[in-house]
């Protein structure tokens, strides 16, 4: 489990493909703190760690994950948001995140508002996820609240920490991210759905 609050950035160090898999070396200042077997969350999808060595790690996204998210896009020296896993009884600062990307959209505009920054992106609807106003989205793994939520688009409001901290300060029209819609939210539409 996570909270969608971006602990570093990584930098993607070498990329190979190992049958289906593809094999993701990343170079972070927190490899020194990470065992193998960990989980930590890459653009908001959790993938684990299966080799250390010295300043860099390697995790193994598989088909699932590929079909899914945008990781298979992933290019050397891109960078990439990363949370390791929550400790019980910390402070939960963002929302309950899974790292179980639903879909990805698109970034359809981007502005800068008098500080802050205002992102919209588009989705695919036919996959029955929703946003809901005001209500929690993670976005390549970082927790934001939905604003103009609408059937397939939602926009979301960056602050000047969040896009300093994070790689939203790398999107652009035609971005490609990962969402992961709130957990709590799926529940209350399937039950809905059931009636109940």
């Amino acid at each position: 489990m996570f909270t969608g609050i971006i602990e570093t950035l990584g930098t993607v160090k070498q990329l190979s493909t190992l049958k289906g898999n593809l094999e993701i070396t990343i170079e972070s200042n927190i490899t020194s703190q990470l065992k193998i077997d960990q989980s930590v969350a890459h653009n908001g999808v959790c993938l684990t760690v299966v080799e250390i060595n010295n300043n860099q790690y390697r995790v193994t996204a598989i088909k699932e994950t590929l079909d899914k998210s945008n990781i298979g896009n992933l290019q050397v020296n891109d960078v990439v948001n990363l949370e390791r896993a929550m400790k019980l009884g910390d402070r939960l600062d963002g929302h309950i995140v899974q790292g179980h990307v639903d879909q990805t959209a698109t970034c359809i505009d981007a502005n800068e508002t008098n500080g802050s920054w205002l992102y919209t992106f588009e989705y695919d609807p036919k996959l029955n996820n929703i946003t809901i106003e005001k209500g929690s989205v993670t976005v390549n793994g970082v927790s934001l609240t939905v604003v103009n939520s609408a059937k397939n688009s939602f926009s979301v409001a960056i602050i000047p920490y969040t896009y300093a901290h994070t790689n939203f300060k790398t999107f652009k029209i035609g971005t490609k991210v990962n969402l992961e819609f709130d957990v709590i939210g799926k529940y209350v539409k399937r039950l809905n759905e059931l009636n109940v």
